[in-house]
């Protein structure tokens, strides 16, 4: 690596000077307690589908059409990425994405500035790998919910035949000898099984995965890539095989729903007393969150037109451990956390995927909840209510909790933060109203510099 290309990349963020604001005005969500949710949501496409989906597209020939693509900030920020490498996007009026690569190579590294904003933005490793044999991608920001390091991706694209070197912030990675080879994974980490899956899907020979990630998105990435002309199987199960093939085809493709904004909502009757005809769903995604919110009291069942979801007479508590899936998700244990702050009793949340997930804990307080935590495990003793106040979304799944814990609160609730929200759910604000909240969105000024 030449000192040209540090320069250049470490160029690319401008400093801030003393006295400047560090951003815009801060948007916050304000809701009004007491007000039960009633009425149909439609669950918008999947975000950790539709991100991995979007970086997928730049390894086929032609017009990728995503169907289905949530109009998010995490969306937004990976099509700036698409055109900061120089690949065409727009959005079509049936609200679909168009992706539109170059012909030849596109820019090989990735604007820190960018993949700061968020996780996903590190799957442009295996994307550029299995399009044009080079990555130079910025270690991503996103969520501080804990330590989720690249080492089981650098692990998998280096067996595979890349050189990998990690310098000030950056993975650089050039492919000198592709050849299909196996890879067994410490932890079915899902990033990681994606970047390996993009790479195997162009390299020659065969590639398996072992103790490969599970989860529905993994599914939704082999049925895309497939449908492109790739050559994936076992996908949904802990070992995938793929055959590499020497081109990909673009075309169109939708995008599964998200079984965790579904999940959200489901929460969101049962803590607001309320009742929730759930639509545009896969039911089988939802079995662990169903099964939970069934042993708290909630009333679900399946219908034509999904899950109709009502609240019980009474929340009951229960113990709740995070797995990879199909145990419960991590993605869910805040919404659940927060329900359980009203549940009479004694409830137990052991998290084992994410460390820093707690974060929520010292706001819910915040709100009247009575929660000690100790290592990763959680102790949650239920209150009669919670209580409007100010608070902070520390993360995207944290925000949604506040949300929901501010449904049911006495007074108005104020979520500093909103954007960590806005970045994972689509029309939040338009859909809560619907449903019979009483929200909407705040601004106050951003920090300034010393």
């Amino acid at each position: 690596m030449t000192t040209a290309i540090i320069d250049q990349l470490m160029g690319e963020t401008a400093p801030i000077k003393s006295g400047e604001r560090c951003g815009p005005l801060k948007e916050t969500l304000c809701i009004e307690g007491g007000h039960p949710l009633h009425g149909l949501v439609r669950v918008s496409g999947a975000k950790n589908a539709g991100l991995v989906l979007m970086a997928a597209s730049i390894m086929a020939d032609g017009e990728t059409i995503l169907d289905n693509l949530p109009r998010i900030r995490d969306v937004e920020v990976m099509i700036e990425i698409l055109n900061d490498i120089g690949v065409d996007t727009s959005w079509n009026e049936d609200d679909s994405l168009s992706i539109c690569p170059p012909a030849g190579k596109v820019k090989n590294h990735t604007s820190y500035d960018l993949a700061k904003q968020m996780r996903a933005s590190n799957l442009f490793l295996g994307s550029m790998l299995g399009r044009q044999g080079e990555a130079i991608v910025s270690l991503p920001g996103g969520c501080d919910i804990g330590s989720r390091p690249m080492d089981l991706h650098i692990k998998g694209v280096a067996a595979l035949g890349t050189e990998v070197k990690i310098e000030h912030g950056y993975i650089f990675a050039n492919t000198k000898q592709p050849s299909g080879a196996r890879v067994y994974l410490d932890f079915p980490s899902v990033g990681a099984t994606e970047n390996i899956m993009m790479i195997a899907a162009k390299t020659p020979g065969t590639s398996i995965i072992e103790n490969a990630a599970k989860e529905p998105e993994i599914v939704d990435l082999a049925n895309f890539l497939n449908s492109m002309g790739a050559r994936i199987r076992g996908a949904g199960t802990d070992l995938i095989k793929i055959e590499g093939v020497s081109s990909l085809k673009a075309g169109r493709y939708a995008i599964i729903p998200d079984r965790i904004e579904a999940g959200t909502y489901m929460v969101g009757a049962a803590i607001s007393g309320g009742e929730i005809q759930v639509e545009n769903i896969i039911p089988t995604h939802l079995h662990p969150i169903i099964a939970k919110l069934q042993e708290t009291g909630a009333h679900i069942e399946e219908n034509d037109r999904g899950l109709l979801v009502r609240a019980g007479n009474k929340i009951s508590p229960v113990d709740i451990k995070t797995l990879p899936y199909p145990g419960f998700p991590t993605d869910m244990q805040s919404q659940m956390m927060a329900l359980l702050s009203l549940a009479p009793g004694s409830s137990m949340i052991v998290e084992n995927v994410f460390e820093n997930r707690f974060q929520i804990v010292d706001e819910l307080k915040r709100m009247g909840a009575n929660i000690k935590v100790e290592g990763h495990t959680a102790v949650i003793e239920g209150v009669k209510n919670l209580y409007g106040a100010q608070v902070k979304a520390t993360d995207l799944r944290a925000g949604a909790a506040l949300v929901l814990a501010a449904l049911t609160a006495e007074g108005e609730t104020e979520i500093e933060d909103a954007i960590h929200i806005f970045r994972g759910y689509e029309d939040i604000v338009e859909k809560l109203t619907t449903l019979g909240a009483k929200v909407h969105k705040g601004y106050m000024e951003g920090e300034y510099t010393d």
